[in-house]
């Protein structure tokens, strides 16, 4: 049985994630800083479909990276697969040059600076044991159109995103010679707690042709993309960047 982490998943996007891993027959934790009642529910929805565990830990504090893989393991068996999904948005949307060095922080911590060194204590983990050659290893890295396109509203956001999307293909070239496959999955207008203020605002704008398909995205769309790639579904691929934005990033006239 394949075995995924999905951090961030008590909610949105990584919730269904965790949902559609199950559904394909992954073993999966479920992920949110502290062991609270949203967190919870999210294992109680899973485990209607597969088997869940809860993997409270702040993906921020490296330290607590090594014992709560340990624990994932212990309870559901060898990880086979990560999802780094856990991220956050800006403190304050507005100029960047008053952009604040506590909310460039945070974006940079979470963001990039934690996705990379999970993907670190996952792979040195996965490296140092036996693996059956025909079960499939993956990391999954959840990032943003903002890597590649500016809100310049949010421009702290962008940089962690970008910053992101680097870890990932240096991720794939060094875990490449290991059969282990790295993907970077872009996002664009999601409707999600963190896109909630904005998104009947981007409704419209999608509608108006943004995006090439006439509509904002939704977090099962997300998890879909994320389980097919998980599942090895698109064999003999690494370090690919997915565009889950509808077209919206296309250069077009």
């Amino acid at each position: 049985m394949q075995v995924a982490l999905v951090t961030g998943s008590s909610r949105g996007i990584g919730l269904a994630t965790a949902k559609a891993l199950a559904a394909e027959g992954f073993a999966v934790a479920v992920n949110g800083p502290v062991d609270d009642a949203e967190l919870r529910a999210a294992v109680a929805a899973v485990q209607a479909i597969g088997p869940c565990v809860a993997a409270p830990f702040d993906v921020s504090d490296l330290s607590a990276h090594d014992p709560a893989l340990a624990q994932v393991e212990a309870a559901l068996g060898p990880l086979t697969t990560l999802v780094n999904n856990a991220g956050v948005g800006v403190l304050q949307r507005g100029d960047l040059l008053e952009v604040s060095e506590a909310s460039w922080d945070r974006c940079l911590n979470i963001n990039s600076k934690a996705m990379f060194f999970l993907a670190q204590a996952f792979a040195k983990r996965v490296l140092a044991r036996p693996r059956d050659a025909a079960v499939f290893h993956a990391i999954v890295n959840v990032t943003s159109s903002n890597a590649m396109a500016v809100a310049v509203q949010r421009a702290e956001y962008c940089a962690s995103k970008a910053a992101a999307a680097m870890v990932s293909k240096a991720l794939a070239v060094r875990l490449g010679p290991e059969n282990i496959a790295v993907y970077d999955v872009q996002p664009g207008l999601i409707a999600t707690e963190m896109t909630a203020p904005v998104i009947e605002m981007y409704r419209k704008r999608a509608e108006d042709g943004l995006t090439l398909f006439p509509r904002v995205g939704s977090p099962e769309d997300i998890g879909a993309i994320i389980a097919s790639l998980a599942s090895g579904k698109l064999p003999y691929t690494t370090g690919q960047v997915i565009s889950a934005d509808a077209g919206m990033l296309v250069p077009r006239f």
